[in-house]
């Protein structure tokens, strides 16, 4: 399974808020294709700019991701670039941080994956049209590769359910039910992860 972590995020957080955030991913990818064999969740994120409460949030989320699946789940993270914005009515100025490189990321290591036989199907949760000519490269050089969309809540893109007809929607109860334990525990040093209190 490929995640568009900032896809996922802003997803999850225009439709429940924070209290849907604390999600195990290996434990939705399970419930999603509870039929096949799991190899890998690989998610693709990068850090939060601008703000330390949620930038710590965020490391102690992905913590517990790898402490409470150990081997089956990698991260990748991007960076953001800042642009210089300048406002034409009033004249004052600030800084704009946008995320970079997270499609460019899943879109290589989509087609790497198959080409090279690592995986048979992939489920790609994300709702982000860039990711099409992977998709497609994937579905001219490797037929037999099995690929679907699982857009995030609140999220959707035509352009990925044409491409892959058996996309689905991630519903509330499959959140719900996937959620990581309020403590996780790393059992190689015994560190404790707790939930954040502002994502209950």
């Amino acid at each position: 399974m490929y995640v568009d972590g900032f896809n996922l995020y802003h997803g999850l957080h225009e439709a429940y808020g924070r209290k849907r955030l604390w999600l195990d991913l290996v434990a939705l990818a399970r419930s999603l294709r509870p039929s096949s064999h799991l190899v890998q969740v690989k998610y693709f994120t990068a850090p939060v700019m601008g703000d330390p409460q949620a930038l710590s949030h965020q490391e102690t989320y992905q913590k517990a991701l790898l402490a409470k699946n150990p081997g089956l789940l990698t991260i990748t993270s991007g960076r953001h670039q800042g642009t210089f914005i300048k406002c034409r009515k009033c004249g004052s100025s600030y800084t704009r941080y946008e995320e970079k490189e997270t499609d460019v990321s899943i879109a290589v290591a989509l087609v790497a994956d198959t080409l090279t036989h690592a995986c048979t199907d992939a489920l790609i949760v994300s709702a982000d049209s860039d990711l099409t000519p992977a998709v497609r490269t994937v579905q001219e050089r490797t037929p037999g590769a099995y690929v679907v969309a699982a857009f995030p809540p609140s999220r959707f893109s035509a352009d990925l359910q044409k491409l892959m007809p058996q996309s689905l929607h991630i519903g509330e109860s499959k959140i719900r039910q996937a959620q990581l334990p309020e403590h996780v525990v790393d059992q190689a040093t015994g560190i404790v992860y707790t939930r954040p209190p502002k994502w209950r």
